[in-house]
């Protein structure tokens, strides 16, 4: 029997807690706090399986669980996660970390509603953790600030077109567009000379191989499309 959908969060204090990390002092720091705010703590487990037998015989309405737990230490947290949100969508997860793990954190993050990652650094003031479990407890999502910075970084990093300027991001979609230089100097009202330079330095910043220029210009398009 799936737990209710995300309950009224009007009163956060006295909700049923389970608390998973296999750092004992971690963990019951973390129980004490929790306890002190008027959460009930009704688990207090070391490893996945426990919180799993925890959830299973506690129906809590939040889980604090670490992402890495035995048996191997990886990611066992969020694949124990997976399963309770699968058994009881209601029941809220946050997700603790000492180290950003920015694409395990993202797929589970992208599941929904009732959901957060924060990492522990953050949870040394109590008002933050029980901030992050009231707005999970409500059906939102807490996302760490440092999460959201070393995502957009990626982003930046994945992009092949980030060295390009603006300017040389208008002629290379227009390159895709397959016109010609004389037909982009047209289009933005440049000399074909300067459209020459910004496709020089498009394929210099893309570090294309030194094939013929017209090939380049064909691998270039390619990048600009996957980009898009």
């Amino acid at each position: 029997m799936s737990a209710a959908p995300f309950p009224d969060p009007s009163d956060a204090a006295g909700k049923r807690v389970v608390v998973a990390d296999d750092d004992v002092l971690m963990r019951e720091g973390i129980a004490s706090l929790l306890r002190e705010s008027g959460y009930d703590v009704v688990g207090r487990v070391g490893d996945a399986d426990a919180l799993l037998d925890a959830v299973r015989a506690g129906r809590p309405d939040l889980v604090v669980a670490d992402i890495r737990m035995p048996p191997t230490g990886t990611y066992e947290g969020i694949e124990a996660a997976r399963v309770i949100r699968g058994e009881f969508p209601g029941t809220g997860v946050l997700l603790l970390s000492a180290h950003v793990a920015v694409e395990t954190a993202v797929d589970f993050l992208r599941e929904g509603r009732g959901i957060g990652y924060l990492l522990k650094s953050r949870i040394l003031k109590v008002e933050d953790l029980v901030d992050a479990l009231e707005r999970i407890a409500a059906g939102g999502a807490v996302i760490d600030p440092v999460l959201v910075t070393e995502l957009l970084a990626q982003q930046r990093r994945d992009d092949p077109l980030a060295v390009l300027t603006e300017r040389e991001r208008e002629v290379l979609s227009l390159v895709a567009e397959g016109r010609s230089n004389s037909g982009i100097a047209r289009r933005l009202w440049i000399s074909e000379g300067a459209v020459e330079k910004h496709v020089r330095s498009i394929l210099a910043k893309l570090q294309l191989p030194a094939t013929d220029d017209d090939h380049r210009r064909v691998l270039a398009v390619l990048l600009f499309l996957d980009a898009s």
